[in-house]
This record gives structure tokens, sequence and C-alpha cells, in this order.
């Protein structure tokens, strides 16, 4: 086929032959029709870039109008009065009388957050502040530990259930006997003993919200942040009662006072302090339980040891032979071991191991079972993998002897 028009002749004269100009218009009807069509895509991909490039100059003129505009300032509502809002402005603590509509006034109450121009005129309100830091605390999915994954420490986690899940679950049996719920507990006992596990367990049981933290998250550089955020976790709890907050290593900021009179001191003193009101203030803390975690008993401050903030010190020990046989069908459960396995053994031999001892003596039992090329798990496996993490406790306690 010809590619334009121009290349398809026309035989007008006098010697063609009617059929031969009606051929030439045929030829000459197909290639305008393949040309309209061709023509008709580029206007379509054109339409496209066109539409595409459209609504980027919308965002950028959108995105310049925005940058041209003033910025807001942050202000808090100090009073209402009959002429006017008394705001003062964040930052500089700058107070200010202004007028607002009284639709918006009828919504303002003291202390609301507000967001006001360069004149200091209300602009929009604000919801309330709550530290970002303190909601990705919020624990959204719950682990997949039970109570059926502890083992030895059934006594303890009896103790945590009275505590924790009941005022949660029944608190018609505490109002009908006339006593308040207790309002906290505190795990203590050497590490790997199963703590951490039982706090798991209880969020992964209650519907209640869960909320995890660290001591050391709480220790910052500035003054007035740990204390900050120990208010903005408090206030979330509120906001999402009944809650279940969980302190782990909690001695990083409630050890004994000193007469330290160093800064850093001073601002874990300050965390403390706000720590201590919010768990037993003036102010009623609620459906919120308090769940807290540590290694190191002795270095606690007397002050959050006292009833009304942890009513429940709970010793969580090491496993005893029983508990220690128990914790073993745990972490073999999903293990393939020989049927003639004597737990009883095992637990006689780990004498003195905690549940993460047990839990780590397992995995180094399957991990000699793969370098044999076995699939099953055999006695001599676990009795090497007890030698092989015995030895490694040893020679980290002589590092430290000798740091």
């Amino acid at each position: 086929m010809t590619d334009t028009v121009d290349d398809v002749e026309l035989p007008y004269d006098d010697d063609a032959s009617k059929q031969d100009k009606i051929d030439s218009l045929e030829e000459r009807l197909e290639v305008l029709e393949s040309q309209n069509e061709e023509m008709r895509d580029k206007l379509l991909d054109a339409n496209a870039e066109n539409n595409k490039y459209q609504q980027k100059l919308e965002r950028l003129t959108h995105e310049n109008k925005k940058l041209k505009q003033s910025p807001l300032f942050v202000a808090t509502v100090q009073e209402l009065t009959e002429e006017g809002v008394i705001i003062k402005q964040h930052g500089n603590n700058q107070e200010a009388l202004t007028e607002v509509t009284e639709e918006m006034r009828e919504s303002l109450e003291p202390d609301d957050r507000v967001a006001v121009n360069n004149s200091l005129s209300v602009v929009k309100t604000l919801e309330d502040e709550t530290d970002v830091r303190a909601r990705v605390m919020q624990v959204d999915t719950s682990p997949d530990v039970t109570y059926g994954d502890i083992g030895g420490i059934e006594a303890q986690i009896e103790e945590v259930r009275e505590t924790v899940e009941m005022p949660l679950r029944s608190p018609d049996m505490f109002e009908a006997v006339g006593i308040e719920p207790p309002s906290g507990v505190l795990l203590h006992g050497p590490p790997g003993t199963g703590k951490t596990m039982l706090a798991k367990a209880v969020a992964n049981q209650t519907d209640a919200t869960f909320i995890k933290m660290a001591g050391s998250e709480l220790v910052h550089k500035f003054i007035g942040e740990g204390a900050k955020l120990v208010r903005d976790l408090f206030e979330l709890a509120r906001q999402h009662q009944p809650a279940v907050i969980f302190i782990d290593e909690i001695d990083a900021i409630a050890a004994k006072r000193t007469d330290s009179k160093t800064s850093g001191d001073a601002e874990v003193q300050r965390t403390m302090m706000q720590l201590l009101s919010e768990m037993d203030g003036f102010e009623d803390r609620g459906e919120i339980r308090i769940i807290a975690a540590t290694n190191r008993f002795d270095m606690l401050d007397r002050a959050i040891l006292r009833p009304g903030r942890f009513d429940r010190l709970i010793e969580v020990p090491e496993p005893d032979e029983a508990g220690r046989e128990q914790i073993f069908k745990i972490h073999t459960r999903a293990m393939n071991v020989e049927e003639d396995l004597d737990y009883a053994d095992l637990a006689a031999m780990a004498d003195g191991a905690s549940g993460a001892d047990i839990k780590a003596i397992c995995t180094e039992a399957g991990m000699f079972a793969i370098r044999d090329d076995r699939t099953n798990v055999r006695m001599e496996d676990f009795e090497e993998a007890y030698e092989k993490i015995q030895n490694e406790t040893e020679d980290e306690e002589i590092d430290r002897t000798f740091a």
C-alpha cells in the first residue's frame, strides 16, 4: 500500500478506463482512512500527555499557593472572657486577647490547643497533643504468646491474672466485696525467667489496649522530655480505657534517689517523679493497670514500691526441676525428638538453667541434629547443647571478671 495520498496516481486522462479511475480513488480512500486513524491515535496520546501535565500543573500551583500562605502558630486557650479569648502562644509564651466567632467560642475550653495567624486570630482548633513516641508504643497486634507457653511459674501466672485480668473482666466482684482492685504488679527476678513473656501473654489474653515501653525509652537528653513522654503515655491509656501499661526494665528510671547533682541524674529523677504522680496522684487513674519488670529489684526506690503504685510484688524465680521439665516439654513440642526422650533427665541435667537458657539448649540441640544430617533430635544432642551453653556462659563470666 502507498504511504501517502500524493503517491496515488489519478488516471484522469482520456486513455484511462472508468474502472482504473475507481480503483485509484479507492486506494486513495484507504490511504486517507489509514492516515486518519494514525492521527486519531496521536491525538489520544497527546490528550493523555496533556492531562498528565495539567495535573502536575495543578499540584504545583496548589503547593506554590500553600508556600505563599503565612504560617499558623500553635497557642493554648487560657481563659474565655466577655471581651474575647485569652491565648498564650507556644514558644515565646506571649499572651493575647483575641476575638472569635460565636460558633467557635462554644466549642472552646481552657487548655484547648488552637492555631492562630500572624495577627493572633484563632483560625481553627487542634487535637490534643500526644507525643508520637507514645502512640507508637501502643500494641496493635497481640503477641502470639499464651500462658500455656510459659512453664514453671504457675503461681506467678495466677497472681498476675488476679491483678490484671480479673479487674478488667469482673469489676463487679470487687464492688461486691467492697475493695479497690489492685492497681499494679511488679515482676522481679533473674534474667530469662519469663517476666516479659508473662506480660506478652497478658496482652494476648485481654481485650484491653496494651502499651509497652522500656524504662530506657523514658530517659532523654533534654529537660522535661522524659516527664512529658510519661504524661502522654498515661493520657493515651486514658483515651483507650481499659488499658494495660507494661514498663520493662523499670530500674532505668526508678532507681534509688541519690544526692548526685548531675543534670542527667536530675532528669531521670524528674521522670520518675512524673511516673509516681501518674501512678498514684490526685487524678483518678481510671481503668488502667500497670505491669513492670526488673532484674534489679534491689536498685528500686522505695517510693515506687509502696502499695497504691504496685500492690503486688511478684518474684519470678529460676524454675525448679519440675518447672524445667515442663519448660523442656514446651520448647520441644514442635521439634522432632526421639520417642524415648527422658524429660526428667533433661531437667536434672540443666540444673540452675532459666527458661531462656532451656530455649537456647533446645535450639542448639536442633542445630547439632542438622549438622549430622538428621531430622530427629536425640538425648546426646541436648547434652552437647547444654555443655556448649555452659561453656559460653563461663567464658562470658571470665570476660566480665577481667574487663
